[in-house]
């Protein structure tokens, strides 16, 4: 005699249940699963995204504003360098350009130095 039970007549109606509970189970995770990626989706396009591309237009119109900012200062000096030069000589006319760069420099670290330290 053994301690197991014969199956009822008909089949095994309880591995049906089990198995359409964990059917159930594994269908419940993966719409879990689905429903998380597509908040997470959607989070990400409404809270990542924006602010990510108007930070990306602002460095690119900073960088633009720089570069175009660079090439006038280079034409301004080259111009004040063959006007100075007419006028006082070519040292002289280093000199002056020179250190109008110089003095700009300095007011704008003077100035950054104490934005930093507010």
């Amino acid at each position: 005699m053994s301690d197991e039970k014969a199956p009822p007549e008909g089949g095994r109606p309880s591995d049906d249940f089990l198995a359409r509970i964990l059917d159930q189970l594994v269908d419940l995770a993966q719409t879990a699963r689905d429903w998380v990626r597509q908040e997470a989706e959607a989070t990400v396009k409404e809270k990542i995204v924006p602010p990510l591309q108007k930070l990306g237009l602002t460095l690119a119109s900073g960088f633009a504003a720089a570069a175009l900012l660079v090439i006038g200062l280079i034409f301004v000096a080259v111009a004040a360098m063959v006007y100075l030069s007419d006028l006082l000589g070519v040292a002289l006319a280093f000199l002056i350009v020179g250190g109008v760069y110089l003095i700009g420099a300095g007011i704008f670290t003077a100035v950054k130095v104490k934005a930093m330290q507010r």
